[in-house]
């Protein structure tokens, strides 16, 4: 062979040698935003899967069994629980709150009472499964019992008619009854409780009836210092004013989370500030409305998103200020 031929395969050879690690790491390179998203891909897919597991061991981990006898049955609650409030729905469109969750009548009252007609869409609060449904004459009329993956057990009771069955998967928002005044009720509402490990909370501290929200993404639970919390949601959340239905932000002289909250005003600002409804009676129409109320005829149509010539009927809420 002879010098020439030698020392091109020579210098071939080094060229190749230097080249092979700067082809590597090219390719290397290429294939490092593939396994980024092969990684992203595998990670979003897993998301659900791990989600409902990590429900399921809390659920779990609260209650001990499956029960379809008893509505609610008090168990160990822990020291500190974090709920979840996120994929929620609003149980009903209603804001009026008619009775707040505590002593009413000499009397522990369990939950919140909203105002609903007969008939009215009743939704599933959160995603769940269908415990109870049964009646109540006494109590409760028609109710549905729902456990949910956040740890709660959310309640309906005074329905009309049931939507479900018993061990029924829902999904948040899916209609599980409708709207009624059976049972041990004055007239058509929705009773609406939230409860953990059989216990009572105030539906007040995780949902906001008047502006249709949630009042965050998590709730967290303690045993030392719920019941003072209660009282401060109602405030905040609950049946204001003395009488009727009223609406207004009313705030308490206290802390709610660790976060300072303005005292009630009593002034004249508060009173034009606060949102005030008139519940119809028979025979009532606009104009006599308008007339008790001391407002115009346009005034409530405008609040009420109604025309002049509209009938108003009997039980109706009309807001007036």
């Amino acid at each position: 062979m002879s010098l020439r031929k030698i020392s091109i395969i020579l210098t071939v050879a080094l060229l190749t040698i230097i080249t092979l690690p700067a082809l590597a790491q090219d390719l290397l390179a290429k294939q490092a935003p593939v396994d980024r998203r092969m990684k992203m891909v595998d990670t979003l897919a897993l998301r659900p899967v791990m989600d409902n597991e990590e429900a399921r061991l809390t659920v779990n981990a609260l209650y001990e069994d499956w029960n379809n006898k008893y509505a609610h049955r008090i168990t160990e609650l822990p020291d500190s629980f974090r709920i979840n409030l996120k994929r929620f729905c609003m149980p009903t469109e209603s804001r009026v709150v008619t009775s707040n969750f505590g002593a009413r009548w000499g009397r522990a009252h369990k939950g919140i009472d909203l105002k609903v007609y007969i008939g009215d869409t009743i939704r599933a609060a959160f995603s769940g499964k269908v415990r109870m449904v049964k009646y109540e004459a006494a109590g409760y009329g028609k109710y549905v019992v729902i456990r949910h993956q956040n740890g709660l057990e959310t309640i309906y009771g005074h329905m009309s008619e049931w939507l479900v069955k018993e061990d029924e998967v829902v999904k948040a928002g899916q209609p599980i009854g409708l709207g009624g005044n059976t049972g041990r009720s004055t007239g058509s509402h929705l009773h609406f409780e939230t409860r953990l490990c059989g216990v009572a909370l105030n539906p007040a501290l995780m949902f906001d009836f008047r502006n249709q929200d949630v009042v965050d993404d998590y709730y967290m639970f303690r045993k030392d210092r719920y019941e003072e919390e209660s009282v401060v949601a109602n405030q905040l959340r609950g049946k204001v004013g003395g009488g009727g239905y009223v609406a207004s932000d009313v705030r308490g002289e206290t802390m709610l989370g660790g976060r300072a909250v303005e005292p009630k005003k009593k002034n004249e600002e508060s009173k034009n500030t606060e949102i005030r409804y008139h519940k119809v009676a028979a025979g009532e129409t606009l104009y006599s409305i308008a007339k008790r109320r001391k407002v115009t005829v346009d005034e409530l149509c405008k609040m009420n998103h109604l025309t002049r010539d509209i009938k108003v009927r009997p039980g109706q809420l009309l807001r007036y200020s």
